[in-house]
């Protein structure tokens, strides 16, 4: 007898299963849907290609002109500066400079002139926002 009820339960699951709809083979494997779907750094990587900003320590240098500002060429490389760059600091005060490119200069420092910071109170080692501005 227990051949016999162990049969019946397993015909009576799978009319239960067969009424809801569910089988075995209907399942989707998550794996293969998964492998469909982009990881979101391809996605976005083709947005994002050329940096317009970049956020960088701004230190003075009194060999450097009023009217310029030394950067690397690494650096004005990849911000696309040819001719004049914009700093921000603080987002307040914005300055427009002659970009002078250098290849010996470190590629997260901007040198400007200190009396013209001094002017405008902004101190050295400050953190600004530098851009192209051709």
């Amino acid at each position: 007898m227990s051949d016999q009820e162990s049969v019946n339960k397993q015909l009576s699951e799978v009319t239960i299963s067969q009424a809801n709809g569910l089988t075995k083979e209907e399942k989707v494997d998550i794996k293969k849907l998964i492998a469909v779907v982009p990881p979101p750094s391809a996605l976005f990587a083709k947005e994002r290609k050329v940096l317009r900003e970049k956020r960088i320590r701004l230190s003075y240098d009194t060999t450097v002109n009023k009217d310029e500002a030394k950067i690397s060429k690494a650096l004005a490389d990849e911000l696309n500066i040819k001719n004049f760059l914009e700093i921000t600091v603080a987002g307040k005060k914005r300055f427009k400079f002659k970009a002078v490119v250098m290849d010996s200069l470190p590629n997260d420092i901007v040198f400007v002139n200190p009396e013209v910071m001094k002017i405008h109170g902004v101190a050295d080692k400050s953190i600004c926002t530098i851009r192209s501005s051709d």
